[in-house]
């Protein structure tokens, strides 16, 4: 069948114990499958990843509050990845996992965001190592707000029959729409960390 992975077009091929997507070159067992929450257990925690995530971008965006515009591009030695690499990859993370995986394309989204960017800082892109190979400090920090806003918003109306749909990997937990939401704010967490990383390569002082 159909990878539906955003940016996907690879098949998923396996038998009733394993299957294989080459897009985030995977390999998981299926077994067990934890049972899914009921509607009432869906909305708690639908309300506690929401309250996560915002959690987790207020920490990301201290982290990135005193890197100076002239670092926000570049690469480090020993380091294949920048600021401006890091940024632009958690809103396109954002935008996937909370929007393109729960709804679909919108209208709007091709502003949203735009398929250069998705393509740009899609996982296992090659950060680009000239300051000017990226959006400015201001034009990427101006799209995350941008999507954080919309996702947020978005994903707070969201009922429970449409959190219990099937998905596919990359979740968290549970196959389904829900299982992506959980697994947004834990990504977050993880850049947050090589950001973290980045300020020291670059000689900022360290947050915590």
């Amino acid at each position: 069948m159909g990878c539906n992975h955003l940016g996907c077009t690879d098949f998923i091929r396996g038998d009733n114990t394993t299957f294989v997507c080459s897009f985030r070159h995977l390999e998981e067992k299926l077994t067990p499958i934890p049972s899914i929450p009921s509607d009432d257990q869906i909305l708690i925690l639908r309300d506690g990843m929401l309250e996560q995530m915002a959690f987790a971008r207020q920490y990301t965006l201290g982290l990135l509050e005193s890197v100076p515009e002239s670092t926000w591009g570049v690469c480090p030695p020993g380091l294949p990845t920048s600021f401006a690499w890091q940024v632009g990859h958690l809103a396109m993370a954002q935008y996937g996992l909370m929007l393109f995986r729960q709804r679909g394309r919108a209208e709007g989204d091709v502003a949203l965001m735009p398929g250069g960017i998705r393509k740009r800082y899609a996982r296992g892109s090659i950060p680009g190592a000239a300051p000017d190979d990226h959006p400015s400090r201001a034009e990427i920090l101006e799209l995350l707000e941008r999507i954080h806003t919309e996702a947020m918003q978005f994903v707070a109306s969201m009922p429970a029959s449409i959190l219990r749909e099937p998905t596919d990997m990359p979740y968290t937990g549970y196959p389904i729409k829900l299982g992506a939401l959980l697994f947004c704010p834990l990504h977050e967490s993880i850049h947050a960390g090589q950001i973290g990383l980045l300020r020291r390569a670059h000689g900022l002082e360290p947050v915590r």
